[in-house]
């Protein structure tokens, strides 16, 4: 009877982290659908010049967002994964709060920069600080709803974005400027992010983010530095493809990120949710870690070669239908491009594995490893080969990266082991 009943667990348990995975991937399929959106009309509407210019401000973003996330809800996702309502809710408070606090303090630095700047970078930077409170809350939001298990919220919210994205694009195509589409974006985002307050009847804490940041600061500073390891790297990267081959190139480089934008949909769809299942997973089973960790990242890497393989089957009059005039040039990195995504997709199942062990300073060691090799073979490769040859750099990159990643978390297991064994001994 006992047997019967562990077996009804298990299936109970397997069916409810498959329905916890199947949001995660439906919500990122549509965050996804907004940001490939966006990118494609910008591409198409304002040329390969414009569009690079997009993407500097794009690739700032990520920056930003990776700042936000390290500090407010990536220690939320590993701590407040699967606990009480009530300390979720106190916890969700205080976290949104930090992002938001993160989107107004370095808003106003982006915005000043932009107008000091000027010329055609400049605007599109100060609507970037206009709009950063806004797309930091939304996807803490995002956060926020997978800690808590309810992906379903987080999918609603999405959809909200993306409705209120047709709109804003409209405008912006009117206005025709790389600043109009940052804020057509941001406004969009902006809906959203109030409706997740009434979504989950919580108010972002802001007078409380200094306190969340000092409980947390164990996790939260070392995911900083880690997070900007990673968004650090990619605007590194851009920055100097766009001093050493020019701006241009940046778009190219932008543009085959687009055409891999479905299966990036997945790695970052299934990043919402590894984490509190890795962490499920470590509460309930730790003996199965390894292995949830593995197949994973195994998957993820099959995957991208699979896509990567899809689309050089693409025809030339349907890539330029997509992307215009970037195309061309875009279609030639597919192949380094999607190699080095599975490169990063085998590592993502060992990061999952070190964030549910909160291995931080383990994590944080290989994040910067993998950040430099990074920013090495992208540079590295842009000045022997242009934008091809930046792209095959960061497909070694990422392979040397995922190794580490590999090594890291079987250290890291391996010391938990003997923890564990030190404290059946003492007792």
């Amino acid at each position: 009877m006992t047997s019967m009943a562990t077996e009804g667990e298990k299936r109970t348990a397997k069916r409810a982290m498959a329905g916890r995975l199947s949001w995660g991937l439906a919500d990122q399929a549509v965050c996804s659908l907004n940001n490939f959106a966006v990118g494609i009309y910008v591409a198409r509407s304002l040329g390969l010049t414009a569009f690079g210019v997009f993407s500097l401000a794009w690739v700032t973003y990520g920056v930003v967002l990776n700042v936000s996330r390290g500090l407010a809800t990536d220690p939320l996702v590993v701590r407040f994964s699967g606990v009480s309502t009530e300390s979720w809710r106190a916890a969700a408070a205080r976290s949104t709060g930090t992002a938001l606090g993160v989107g107004g303090a370095i808003g106003a630095v982006c915005l000043v920069a932009g107008l000091a700047l000027g010329g055609q970078v400049g605007p599109a930077f100060a609507a970037l600080g206009v709009v950063l409170p806004g797309l930091l809350l939304q996807d803490a939001w995002r956060f926020s709803f997978f800690a808590a298990g309810t992906g379903r919220k987080a999918f609603t919210n999405d959809v909200l974005a993306t409705v209120a994205l047709v709109p804003a694009m409209v405008v912006a195509a009117r206005v025709d400027t790389v600043a109009a589409f940052v804020l057509a974006w941001g406004a969009a985002a902006a809906v959203a992010a109030g409706y997740g307050c009434l979504q989950s009847g919580i108010r972002p804490r802001l007078t409380e983010a200094r306190a969340w940041l000092r409980e947390q600061r164990d996790l939260g500073y070392r995911y900083l530095v880690e997070n900007v390891g990673v968004s650090g790297a990619a605007q590194l990267r851009a920055y100097g493809l766009g001093l050493i081959v020019g701006v241009g190139a940046v778009g190219v480089v932008r543009g085959a990120e687009l055409l891999l934008g479905p299966f990036l949909a997945v790695l970052m769809g299934l990043s919402l949710v590894t984490v509190p299942e890795a962490a499920r997973v470590l509460r309930q089973a730790p003996h199965r870690l390894a292995r949830f960790c593995l197949l994973l990242g195994a998957g993820l890497a099959a995957g991208a070669v699979l896509w990567g393989a899809a689309l050089l089957l693409v025809p030339d009059r349907l890539g330029e239908f997509v992307l215009g005039d970037v195309w061309s040039s875009a279609s030639e990195l597919i192949v380094p491009a999607a190699l080095g995504v599975a490169g990063a997709g085998l590592g993502s199942g060992a990061a999952a594995g070190l964030r549910a062990l909160a291995a931080a300073r383990r994590s944080l060691r290989v994040q910067l490893f993998a950040s430099a090799c990074y920013v090495g073979g992208g540079l590295g490769g842009a000045a022997v080969g242009g934008a091809v040859g930046s792209a095959w750099g960061v497909a070694a990159a990422t392979a040397c990266g995922s190794a580490v990643w590999w090594l890291q978390l079987r250290a890291a297991l391996r010391e938990r082991h003997r923890n564990s064994l030190s404290e059946v001994r003492t007792t």
